[in-house]
């Protein structure tokens, strides 16, 4: 194709603002190619398929068709040319309006492309992420110890008031609005009185009550809670105690620590140590991962972009569409779900938007750094990388060779890598300042 006559204009909201010349040998070429198609194609009373003439194919169809046939042939291949020659690269496809088209004349088109926000990126250098470590305590040690031997624990009943640690056996009503929530409430229900088992209001009033006693406790539900008729408010949640059952482990001797580490340790101390590198371990993990996200929230917060609602929608539709196919997994429908949680498509995606935005703009800002920091893996590093993924995936494993041949699965592992080396060079920044 010739080459078209392109003006530029940045536009609002990451978008370029494009008006193209086109030739008037590429426009009248387009209608001969449309006009050779469309008589191949046509059937006319009295001529014999594809032979009638074309002037009285062209008369049938009319201008205004023939003109529409023309457009939808000439436009994608026109545009892939003027963004190719203008190096822009569109995040969906442009808008265009056909301002002039006519045969044996030049054509006038207007362009609006979504691009790729730009970004203006903090200096690292000025950042003060928090990167305080974590020790492993004694208490730490112990509480662990105590999970290790509570699968061996003796459960007796007593008879005393409910203490933390205990498993209490309780009646619960959940009343909401003035009304019984049936779907809520239970019967004889035995509950463990600990942290991360029970709501915090009610950890916080069953201990100390006796048999046949019974407490309140005001507990406000999230505007996802399953059940509609508590989702978003406060319900009274009423406990009365049935019984109680004390939790007692066994003491932790030698002959314990053989059968817990499976014989690798014969000493109590030894076992102890043993733990507390598993703990220690766990810790610098913990920490890793709490210093990236410290680093990238500093980084995001400090950078400035407008992500572009095309990203955006483009992003809840992807995660529409993910819930969409697990649900289906499960043999549920998505209206179903919707009406069940007591949501509208909108409002879903309402509420899902302001995660949808944020994610995008870390996406964003972390690869702008790393174009800036030449972090960008090469294909060589993008294979290398897949191949040590997929080695300690059992799914994946056996799929090397297709997903390397995969463009998409290649993208995904190109972006993975990128991502990881990001982190990995903000942490050390980071570190080496403080």
């Amino acid at each position: 194709m010739p080459p078209l006559s392109v003006v530029t204009e940045q536009l609002p909201k990451s978008q370029v603002g494009m008006t193209i010349e086109v030739p008037t040998e590429v426009v009248d070429a387009a209608y001969e190619r449309v006009l050779n198609r469309l008589v191949s194609k046509a059937k006319i009373e009295g001529f014999r398929p594809g032979r009638a003439p074309r002037s009285l194919v062209e008369a049938r169809l009319g201008p205004a068709a023939v003109r529409e046939e023309v457009v939808e042939a000439m436009i994608p291949e026109v545009m892939s040319q003027a963004l190719q020659e203008k190096s822009i690269d569109p995040i969906d496809s442009p808008d265009v309006e056909v301002l002039e088209l006519e045969r044996g004349r030049p054509a006038k088109l207007k362009a609006t492309i979504s691009v790729m926000p730009e970004v203006t990126l903090a200096d690292i250098t000025t950042l003060s992420p928090d990167l305080h470590g974590h020790e492993v305590t004694e208490e730490m040690l112990e509480r662990r110890l105590e999970e290790v031997r509570e699968p061996m624990a003796e459960i007796t009943p007593v008879e005393r008031e409910a203490r933390l640690g205990d498993i209490a056996i309780i009646d619960v009503e959940v009343e909401a609005d003035g009304e019984l929530v049936e779907s809520e409430s239970r019967k004889a229900m035995e509950a463990e009185l600990k942290d991360g088992v029970l709501l915090p209001e009610l950890l916080a009033v069953i201990p100390g009550t006796f048999m046949d006693e019974s407490r309140e406790a005001k507990v406000t539900f999230p505007d996802t809670y399953s059940e509609p008729k508590l989702a978003g408010k406060e319900a009274t949640i009423r406990v009365t105690v049935r019984g109680v059952k004390e939790k007692v482990l066994p003491v932790l001797d030698e002959a314990l620590a053989k059968t817990l580490s499976n014989g690798a340790h014969e000493t109590v101390e030894s076992y102890r140590d043993s733990v507390r590198v598993e703990l220690e371990e766990s810790v610098r993990a913990m920490e890793k991962l709490e210093r990236e996200q410290a680093v990238v929230t500093a980084l995001v917060d400090a950078s400035s972009v407008e992500v572009p609602e095309t990203l955006v929608e483009r992003e809840l539709t992807s995660q529409l569409e993910s819930m969409e196919r697990s649900l289906n997994r499960q043999g549920l429908r998505l209206a179903s779900y919707l009406e069940y949680v007591g949501r509208t498509l909108d409002q879903w995606m309402a509420e899902q938007r302001p995660d949808a935005e944020a994610r995008l703009k870390v996406d964003l800002v972390l690869a702008e750094y790393a174009k800036r920091e030449n972090l960008e893996p090469s294909d060589e590093d993008v294979t290398t990388f897949l191949e040590e993924q997929a080695a300690q995936d059992e799914e994946l494993k056996d799929q090397v060779s297709e997903l390397k041949k995969s463009p998409s699965a290649r993208r995904y592992f190109a972006s993975r890598l990128r991502r990881r080396r990001v982190l990995d060079r903000l942490v050390e920044i980071a570190v080496a300042r403080t």
